[in-house]
């Protein structure tokens, strides 16, 4: 059983797509939608909303103003402040006769008390745990919901890195509080944002939730072209890794990553080792003291030697835990979401990446990343080279598990 959990059933990806267009050539979008879908749509705002101070007020003013529905998935939901003030938004909508549920990871709610869970399913909010230790889920254990989804009345969505924890309250100030980013969306995309909760939804209760108030005429409102990109064990673990490697492999400039966990598979090394062989500038932005797993650092690290021989850029992060997922590629296509660059998030968990077509997010993001940048420390290849022996002895005894990381 712990094998079957470890491993997922079909073939993995065999080669790195080859260069054959840019991010801004029309095959470009054609081929992400069409060979990975969902469709591009057009039509689209996406409001960027950094930290815990810009973040948790959007939302749960936009709960708090739910006329009809409100849809939310989670993976980390904890008890403290925020995980109160979530419960209590979601009880009080769901008293005034609005229909709220809720799917949230059992793996990644173990810390929440139950109380917060009485008190949402006696105001009438419908709570489901995703993947619950039970005998008729122990081969599915290891597959878990990472994403974080939120609809309300099926016309503004949210998607980012941020979970329902106390860490991610305030403006990354000080190691207790962390960095990340979430977005706030309006347009037709919200449809696949409500989707991609049905999906997980139809897995925990066997229902469909249908219909105008979770399915409006959702009309253009902003410029932004934006899909929101779906992956699961259940529904092609590959798919989510295939589109990174898409994405790398049509870069022609530079190439933007932030990762909150980056365990780079032999596929991901090798596509960003040919995106450097072309020219491309490749900056890595990661974690460093305060990274709330050493053993992922280990894992990572481990793989860095040739990436720094390549000349691709790796910075850590210094002021606190940085808990990003962002890809810019060439100034023009961003993905953000739940999926970070390691293999767990590419054949294990249930992830879903937002990948907007917008040269002006694009550069909205960069001057975000940028100025992260400037609080992280450059990794360079001496410093690798010179790892002390125990660390190099630890990683490798993480080698055979970090796919489990």
């Amino acid at each position: 059983m712990l094998a079957l959990n470890f491993a997922t059933p079909e073939k993995k990806l065999g080669h790195v797509p080859p260069h054959r267009h840019g991010v801004e050539d029309p095959q470009f979008m054609r081929e992400m939608s069409v060979l990975l879908g969902p469709a591009i749509t057009q039509g689209n705002r996406i409001e960027v909303l950094n930290d815990g101070d810009e973040i948790f007020p959007a939302m749960l003013d936009a709960i708090g103003a739910a006329q009809r529905t409100i849809t939310f998935e989670t993976y980390i939901y904890w008890s403290g402040r925020i995980g109160r003030e979530f419960s209590q938004a979601l009880a009080e909508r769901a008293r005034h006769g609005v229909q709220v549920k809720v799917t949230i990871d059992w793996g990644g709610s173990l810390k929440m008390d139950p109380r917060l869970v009485e008190e949402m399913e006696q105001a009438g909010v419908e709570v489901h745990r995703y993947r619950p230790l039970a005998w008729y889920n122990l081969h599915r254990i290891n597959n878990r919901t990472h994403r974080k989804l939120l609809v309300i009345d099926g016309r503004v969505g949210f998607t980012g890195g941020v979970g329902v924890a106390d860490q991610w309250l305030g403006h990354a100030q000080d190691p207790a509080h962390w960095r990340d980013t979430h977005y706030r969306i309006e347009g037709p995309v919200v449809a696949q944002v409500q989707t991609a909760f049905n999906d997980n939804w139809i897995k925990s209760t066997g229902r469909v939730l249908d219909g105008e108030a979770f399915y409006p005429q959702l009309d253009p409102v902003g410029e932004s072209p934006a899909q929101l990109f779906l992956a699961s064990p259940a529904g092609g673990s590959e798919s989510m890794h295939l589109m990174y490697l898409l994405a790398i492999a049509a870069a022609t400039r530079r190439i933007d990553l932030a990762a909150a966990y980056f365990v780079p598979d032999a596929l991901i090394t090798e596509a960003l080792l040919a995106a450097r062989s072309r020219g491309v500038e490749v900056r890595v932005l990661l974690p460093g003291p305060h990274i709330d797993s050493a053993s992922v650092r280990l894992a990572s690290r481990a793989s860095w030697g040739p990436l720094l021989e390549a000349g691709i850029q790796i910075s850590e992060y210094q002021p606190t835990m940085l808990h990003t997922k962002l890809l810019i590629v060439d100034g023009l296509l961003v993905s953000v979401g739940s999926t970070n660059f390691d293999i767990r998030s590419f054949r294990l968990n249930d992830e879903a990446s937002l990948n907007v077509y917008d040269p002006a997010l694009a550069e909205r993001m960069t001057t975000l990343f940028e100025a992260d940048l400037a609080q992280a420390t450059p990794y360079s290849l001496q410093r690798w080279r010179a790892r002390p022996l125990r660390e190099k002895l630890f990683e490798t005894l993480i080698l055979p598990i970090r796919s489990q990381l």
